[in-house]
């Protein structure tokens, strides 16, 4: 999208479109929770897979437009945020609370290396062999993907005992009021938006910006920065898969939540590409255990029967994320990369910290 359209305002929309799902999260988790989380996630797989079989089709026929991308990626992004939230109801369905920090390790590892073999792989097939081929693999891997994902569990959530039946409106509408109305769940949901807003979009729609423009590379070395933050990511998820964490999860995520607004800081100032690339890997590290931190941390306090509404709605938080992206484009443009990302760090920062002093009786 960059090297077509040349902006950095229609990267960041690209990047922004990914994540509009969030609005309708909650209905996923809502119908994971009545429904079972197999059948959902089942479907949701057979639609990645049809909208990348999309993609091929447009790339091999050599018809694709940066519009085809905006309308898939959309689609796409309708569906994407919400996968988490059903994979993490299932761990929390099945794993005892105290080996929550190992598994949610564990999970993560294996979506962080997706992402290096993905970063690596899908830029040089797309530099040696166009879109269309690449996306022969890509939709490939969703259709066995969709066949996995026949070995969960048809088990659906215990609701509680003597409950009579209510409508899916209402059942939605109980879960928002539970995630809001218990404090400690609703400290994670701000500091989930918190850091989607802040901190996310840095590392992930704007990296092609800061690769092109500030580290002059190719796709072959945004893949390697890609990688190389995911790396990381694989890092931290592994430690805490092996070692299991702490019993404060909450502590964990402030404190790795503050060293990583301090490594973004430090990131702004970088123009060496390998320097930049190194810094990226403990960055990822501090991504990686402040999200797993507070994911155990949000499980371990929301009810079994609400586990996946609540989950729906942490991930309203990552709206953060296109909206952190939309601010930072037209703010790029107007006083440059660096002041811009140290703005975002500064007040990222001071809003964690206000944040954990309005609710340090849960840290």
């Amino acid at each position: 999208m960059l090297d077509e359209t040349g902006s950095v305002t229609m990267l960041a929309v690209l990047g922004a479109l990914q994540y509009m799902g969030t609005l309708i999260a909650p209905l996923f988790g809502l119908a994971g929770d009545l429904k079972g989380r197999r059948a959902v996630l089942c479907a949701m797989r057979v639609t990645y897979a049809v909208l990348a079989i999309a993609m091929m089709i447009f790339g091999l026929t050599g018809v694709l437009t940066p519009y085809h991308v905006f309308a898939l990626v959309f689609l796409m992004g309708l569906a994407r945020p919400s996968d988490i939230v059903l994979r993490n109801s299932l761990i929390g369905d099945t794993m005892p609370r105290p080996n929550l920090m190992n598994a949610l390790g564990f999970s993560r590892a294996t979506s962080d290396s997706a992402k290096i073999a993905g970063a690596l792989a899908g830029a040089g097939l797309l530099s040696s062999l166009g879109i269309g081929v690449t996306y022969v693999f890509v939709a490939g891997f969703y259709l066995a993907s969709f066949a996995l994902t026949f070995g969960v569990s048809k088990t659906r959530p215990n609701h509680g005992a003597g409950e009579s039946p209510t409508s899916p409106g209402r059942d939605l509408m109980d879960g928002l009021a539970y995630a809001w109305k218990t404090p400690n769940v609703r400290m994670i949901l701000w500091m989930a938006f918190l850091l989607n807003l802040t901190a996310v979009p840095w590392t992930t729609g704007l990296m092609a910006y800061v690769a092109r423009d500030i580290y002059l590379m190719d796709a072959n070395g945004l893949g390697r920065l890609v990688a190389g933050y995911a790396s990381g990511a694989l890092t931290g998820s592994l430690v805490l898969a092996w070692i299991g964490g702490t019993s404060r999860p909450s502590l964990l995520m402030f404190a790795t939540a503050l060293v990583w607004y301090g490594l973004l800081a430090v990131f702004a100032q970088i123009r060496d590409p390998s320097i930049g690339a190194w810094l990226l890997v403990v960055i990822g590290v501090c991504h990686s255990t402040t999200m797993i931190a507070m994911g155990v941390a949000l499980i371990g306090w929301a009810e079994t029967r609400f586990r996946g509404r609540v989950m729906g709605v942490r991930s309203f938080a990552v709206l953060g994320v296109p909206v952190g992206l939309l601010s930072a484009g037209p703010l790029i443009a107007a006083v440059g990369y660096s002041p811009s990302l140290e703005l975002y760090c500064a007040l990222g920062a001071a809003a964690t910290i206000l944040v954990a002093v309005l609710n340090r009786r849960f840290i």
